[in-house]
């Protein structure tokens, strides 16, 4: 079993997953935005690829705490995606929000450090889905870290 991040926007999802360990989350890849319905079934079709058992929002607060307009627009498609996985003989798996302030900025830094290193910038169209997926992972490895501190993660050889 792994673990599913996505970082959902309005136009794209980043998509991350766990090892099989728990241990680091990886960037997989990112969702073009078409519908709710045809992006939820995306996300279905790869927490059953990956074998997922939780899947980890980001949840986009302000930087006080308070709910965003965005905020209430991935608590829709969350709703959404709960319902599509009860319907879809996946309700055993679990959607969880994690306060995802400050992700898409690390991952901005991340790669306009590493693309300062190789010596070569990127275009912006391929910058955003690397953005968007690398966010999705720091979304991800910040919640299974939580998890491992407070001794929550799932045993491996349980599963």
């Amino acid at each position: 079993m792994r673990y599913l991040g996505l970082d959902i926007g309005d136009k794209t999802i980043g998509v991350a997953v766990s090892d099989p360990l728990f241990i680091s989350a990886q960037g997989v890849t990112t969702i073009q935005r078409v519908g709710d319905r045809k992006d939820s079934t995306k996300i279905l079709e790869l927490v059953r690829e990956y074998e997922c058992s939780l899947i980890v929002c980001g949840l986009p607060l302000m930087l006080s705490g308070e709910d965003s307009p965005q905020t209430e627009k991935v608590r829709s498609f969350v709703t959404l995606l709960e319902n599509k996985l009860r319907s879809s003989g996946l309700a055993d798996v679990k959607v969880v929000l994690c306060d995802e302030r400050y992700t898409t900025k690390m991952a901005e830094d991340v790669l306009m450090i590493r693309s300062s290193e190789r010596g070569r910038g990127m275009d912006r169209r391929k910058r955003k889905e690397h953005v968007d997926r690398l966010a999705a992972q720091l979304i991800l490895q910040t919640y299974m870290d939580m998890e491992a501190n407070q001794g929550t993660l799932p045993h491996p050889s349980k599963q």
